[in-house]
């Protein structure tokens, strides 16, 4: 009986010390806190990943909602060009794409092999023979270094004088719709910051290009202050909103182009919710503007389409499911309140959402 104990106690001596050895190489093989990741953020950073890398052919003429996001494109996106095919955009070409408000760059480099222009939108060819030949300048070898540069106006120059400077029809089709939407090109910085306007194209044209003189932009000043201050941001077009001091040709684009989004502003507060508009921009620029809120254009919740629901900016994912599922079993609401009550929003996303809501049998479908 002793021999025994003294051979349990001896065994235990033994592996005490491989117990100790054991755990201290856990310990040591365990990574640093920091790079542990759950399977579950793993898996969601992979998904992330690939919805980022793949995207598929889509017609931003025709395809739906669904079919967009399908495709690869961000759901901002994807509401944004819904919104301007519900102004009566029609995109011509893959470019027009890229005016689209919340549209980077690097996404447009992404995404444009896939944007897909069905023959009944393309821009129809014709028997000019300018277009046929500046037009294939490229697959006919001509260098652009043997296109002669005389001095032009900018603001006057038409498709077919942008494509004996060596432009594609689409890139002067572009840069003719992108001055007429920020109301004229008013310096070098302005042109270039047309999408189709390349920095090499932009030296290219630099020493002939020229904008308004002096005289011009004092008539502007003139004609600005002939405009009638503040101005409602809800009615004015793209050149009165130029006139405004603090609106640069980017921002009024994104300024319209979140208008159309929401349909309309009832409050200045809400450009300074677009990354364009600084904070030292929106100082100057609230102090010239205001926003009419009967020139909303409200949707009526009780039967607005989910099609007509998922393009407003400001209701989410989440409360567009509560709201199809809650209007089916109740049949609708009578205040913003009742809609707080059955928990599709909360007290701060109600007072957001609220002025764009219609309760009354009026269908906006």
């Amino acid at each position: 009986m002793r021999e025994t104990t003294k051979q349990n106690i001896r065994g235990a001596l033994l592996l005490i010390p491989l117990v100790i050895i054991a755990m201290a190489l856990m310990l040591l093989a365990r990574p640093n806190g920091r790079e542990i990741a759950t399977p579950d953020i793993a898996e969601r950073a992979e998904v992330a990943a690939d919805s980022i890398s793949h995207f598929s052919a889509f017609d931003p003429n025709t395809a739906d909602y669904r079919t967009m996001t399908e495709a690869g494109l961000p759901r901002n996106i994807a509401v944004s060009i819904l919104k301007w095919r519900e102004a009566g955009k029609v995109f011509r070409i893959r470019e027009d794409v890229a005016l689209c408000y919340g549209m980077t760059d690097s996404l447009y480099f992404l995404i444009e092999p896939y944007i897909t222009i069905g023959e009944e939108f393309r821009i129809k060819p014709s028997n000019n023979y300018r277009r046929e030949h500046y037009d294939n300048h490229a697959e006919q070898g001509r260098s652009l270094d043997s296109i002669t540069y005389t001095p032009f106006l900018i603001d006057t120059a038409t498709t077919d004088y942008l494509l004996s400077l060596g432009f594609s029809r689409r890139e002067a089709e572009l840069v003719v719709r992108y001055r007429e939407m920020i109301g004229g090109y008013r310096s070098m910085e302005e042109f270039a910051e047309c999408y189709a306007v390349d920095s090499a194209m932009a030296e290219r044209l630099r020493p002939y290009i020229i904008f308004p003189k002096r005289d011009t932009i004092a008539t502007l000043r003139s004609e600005r202050e002939m405009i009638s201050f503040p101005i409602n941001i809800n009615t004015a077009d793209s050149a009165t909103l130029r006139r405004v001091r603090g609106i640069g040709p980017k921002s009024v684009g994104d300024i319209l182009r979140y208008r159309e989004l929401l349909g309309g502003y009832y409050s200045v507060e809400q450009i300074s919710e677009l990354d364009v508009v600084t904070d030292e921009n929106f100082r100057i620029i609230s102090q010239q503007i205001y926003a009419d809120s009967v020139d909303i254009k409200k949707i009526s919740i009780n039967f607005a389409s989910p099609k007509v629901l998922e393009v407003h900016p400001y209701l989410s994912n989440r409360m567009l499911r509560r709201i199809i599922n809650k209007r089916e079993l109740k049949g609708g609401w009578s205040t913003v309140q009742e809609m707080i009550d059955d928990d599709i929003f909360t007290e701060e996303e109600a007072a957001r959402v609220a002025p764009y809501l219609d309760f009354g049998t009026d269908l906006y479908k």
